[in-house]
């Protein structure tokens, strides 16, 4: 064959190969000023001449877009909220868009209302998270939470809304229930990245559970592609320690199977310190200090399978379990002196070292079933939680280190929780109607021994301080719901009952409290939209909340030899009905919550002079009344300056009676939240974040203001699939917490709780596979928290 044979087929090959490599349009797109990927971007594609319509697409979570065969003469169009619309006339087989942001002069500086990364869903906030120029400073969610409008992230890392309610933890709309440390460590492992949003639902209807009187749900991102998809986080917090945190996630995507993995590794060293001050009229004074240090591993694993049998029928199964152990060295010494503090009464010391092993196992199965208007779900779960625990007491006096007492004791607690429930809806018209059932059984058993060193030198027996407490509790509940939409009203209703038995027995003072009650409880929610910048919401609803198995047990968990507090198997559960209203403008959004929560569960102090043991004990107040506001706002000032401002005006009233006398006051308190996103050139993004939080209390203490103030920066590297983090959080030190006993004349008491939240983080998270990254909601119920 002649060279001028071969040259010509060779260019018919090539001419060939490149007309059909033109029929794909394969696009991305970035924020001008940030350089970050924009999700939910509307990719119209246009036939020249004409402007006819050809084909329309959304971004994926990375930016990216893709049409296929696109024939000859067309153009695109991208628009999205917030930003300049764009249209591409000349267009090649793989090219990038960058999209501005809008934004209006006033005089020399520019104030606007950022993209809406905000919303209402019945009353509800949802705030966007992916993409959020607020949280791409933030290593974990549970950094992302402190940041989240109506949320409240203590030193603890516990997790607060509405003032003082504990929310239930859902993803992607199930109840992710596990004991605090389980949720904290899972919260880390889920970076920014990771999330599409997060809803805070501070008044929870009568579908959910009683015991909801607040929920938080993370909706995570979804799999859209086939094949694999895995992400690493890991992060080091530098104080007089180090603590560290990894996690790996992995995820398999077939046409009918997922497949999920995930796995954790955490250990480190965390402080702790308590010191206070106790007067009493006519004896002694003493002053308390303690020093804990507690040297902790934890290992989680968890596998799942989701199978989509068909288009209407899906199953899955989920298996995780949960590993810690802690090693714990707490330090402690009393000085105590006559009231005039010129004569030493005593002053010692005390040791207590801990050994804690907890084993976490847990299964879940799902079903749902959808054929057209109709949706059918069942839920199963099934949880194992061993606790072991080993403490050494030792007391000596300081200055002659004599001893004067030491007693060791042996714990074993065993938690097994049953649940299932089947929820059902119907859809007529633009008319939605739900019913659903649950039962669950709790069985918990808990025995510790104390054996206290004797004059001989021998261990013996302390049958004051063992104890054998075993707690069963069975639920039954049903709900119906009605939902419907009017023109601009939607309008919800709904009923549950809920039938609770359980038996407290405290074998070791033969003590036994039997329940058995059925309780109604009504939720109304009524929303209404004026256009697509207003929005008013109003909603009702009562509310459940039963004593956790350590307030009903009757034993005394030790802080110091002469400081704990005592459970009580007479508590009484405790009903808050709510009234709450919600107003949306734009990006600004008002809420007003207005309730009143009967037979309230609480601790008292009651100090012995004889012994100076100062003891806290629960108990049920009558009632109290509550209230809060909450209003939040982003002000864009600059193309590169962004700010969220938050505040939340607080006001509540309790009904106290305490030592033959009531206390009632009222107390109003405020927070403040400034948070400041810079973007700066070199895609580099600076965090300035700021929390005020005003005097408070209740009618017994006063709670002195504390502050915080976090900085931290970011940047993305290799097409951000590389996310790198520096954090330095609460720079000043100045978060701890200082109580004050009110009324002098009872008890001069004062104390203060300090963590080690003052600390250097460095994170890195990293995402490899070829598809989007998916996280599978982990289903468990709503017993296993007030198990733990």
């Amino acid at each position: 064959m002649s060279f001028r044979l071969w040259t010509l087929i060779m260019l018919l090959f090539l001419s060939f190969f490149a007309a059909n490599a033109q029929t794909t349009i394969n696009g991305k797109i970035l924020d001008t000023e940030t350089k970050t990927e924009l999700s939910q971007v509307e990719i119209s594609l246009f036939s020249i001449p004409g402007n006819k319509l050809i084909q329309k697409t959304i971004t994926d979570s990375l930016g990216k877009f893709q049409f296929g065969d696109r024939g000859q003469g067309v153009f695109l169009e991208a628009k999205k909220g917030g930003y300049e619309t764009k249209r591409l006339d000349k267009i090649t087989g793989i090219f990038t868009i960058e999209m501005t942001p809008v934004s209006k002069a006033i005089d020399e500086v520019v104030i606007q209302s950022r993209p809406r990364n905000i919303k209402l869903n019945d009353g509800n906030r949802i705030m966007t998270v992916a993409g959020n120029k607020d949280f791409k400073t933030s290593t974990h969610i549970l950094e992302v939470l402190r940041k989240t409008p109506g949320v409240t992230v203590d030193p603890e890392d516990g997790i607060f809304i509405g003032g003082r309610i504990s929310p239930a933890i859902f993803v992607d709309g199930k109840p992710l229930v596990m004991s605090p440390q389980e949720i904290q460590a899972y919260l880390r492992s889920l970076s920014p990245e990771m999330v599409e949003s997060i809803e805070v639902n501070t008044n929870p209807s009568s579908r959910y559970d009683a015991e909801f009187k607040g929920i938080i749900d993370i909706r995570l991102k979804k799999n859209g592609n086939l094949g694999w998809k895995g992400a690493y986080n890991g992060n080091v917090s530098v104080n007089r320690f180090n603590y560290r945190e990894n996690s790996i996630n992995g995820s398999y995507n077939t046409e009918k199977i997922v497949y999920q993995m995930q796995f954790g590794y955490n250990d480190g060293i965390s402080t702790y310190r308590y010191n206070a001050l106790q007067r009493l009229a006519n004896t002694n004074v003493m002053r308390t200090n303690t020093y804990q240090i507690d040297e902790g591993k934890a290992y989680t694993a968890q596998a799942g399978i989701d199978y989509r049998l068909n288009d209407k029928n899906r199953i899955g199964v989920n298996l995780r379990g949960n590993f810690r152990n802690n090693d714990r060295m707490r330090t402690g010494s009393l000085y105590t002196t006559n009231k005039d503090e010129s004569q030493l009464v005593f002053n010692t010391g005390s040791e207590n070292p801990t050994d804690y092993r907890q084993d976490n196992y847990g299964i879940t199965t799902d079903y749902s079933f959808n054929n057209k208007n109709f949706k059918l779900n069942f839920l199963g779960n099934y949880l194992l939680v061993s606790n072991k625990q080993k403490d050494d007491f030792t007391n000596k006096d300081l200055p002659t280190s004599q001893l004067l007492s030491y007693w060791k004791s042996d714990l074993f607690n065993k938690i097994n929780i049953y649940a299932a429930q089947i929820d059902a809806s119907q859809k007529v018209k633009n008319a939605n109607f739900e019913m659903g059932i649950k039962y669950s059984d709790t069985r918990t058993t808990n025995n510790i021994r104390y054996d206290t060193l004797s004059v001989n030198n021998q261990f013996v027996f302390d049958p004051t301080r063992s104890n054998m407490f075993s707690y069963k509790e069975q639920i039954l509940a049903g709900y119906l719901a009605y939902s419907q939409k009017f023109d601009k009203f939607q309008i919800n209703a709904g009923i549950r009952v809920e039938n609770t038995k359980s038996i407290s027995n405290a074998v070791s003072s033969d003590s036994i409290v039997s329940r058995n009650y059925l309780k109604w409880l009504p939720s109304f929610s009524i929303n209404y939209t004026f256009n697509k910048s207003n929005e008013l919401s109003l909603s009702y609803s009562r509310k459940i909340t039963r004593p956790v198995f350590s307030q009903l047990n009757p034993f005394r968990f030790y802080f110091s030899p002469l400081n704990y507090w005592i459970g009580n198997p007479y508590l009484q559960p405790s009903f808050t009905s709510q009234i709450k209203g919600t107003y949306r403008y734009k990006n600004w959004i008002a809420s007003l919550a207005i309730g009143k929560e009967s037979d309230v569960m609480v601790r008292y102090p009651r100090y012995d002079p004889k012994t100076n043991v100062l003891e806290y004990l629960g108990t049920n107040l009558p009632y109290r009344n509550f209230a809060n506001l909450e209003i939040s706002f982003p002000l864009k000032i600059t193309k590169w300056w962004n700010v969220s401002t938050q505040l939340v005006g607080y006001y509540n009233y309790e009904f106290r009676p305490y030592l033959d006398e009531v206390f009632a006051m009222k107390i109003y308190n405020y927070e403040v939240r400034l948070n400041q996103v810079f973007s700066l050139p070199g895609g580099y993004t600076v965090n300035l974040f700021a929390n005020y939080e005003s005097k408070t209390g209740n009618s017994l203490y006063i709670i002195k203001p504390r502050y915080t103030v976090d900085l931290s920066i970011q940047k993305s590297w290799f097409e951000n699939r590389l996310n790198t983090k520096i954090s330095y959080n609460n720079i000043f030190d100045s978060y701890d917490q200082r109580l004050v006993f009110r009324h002098k004349q009872i008890i001069d008491n004062q104390f203060t709780h300090w963590w080690d939240s003052q600390r250097l983080l460095l994170a890195v998270s990293y995402n490899f596979g070829g598809s989007k990254y998916q996280g599978k909601e982990i289903q468990r119920s709503e017993e296993e928290i007030r198990a733990r």
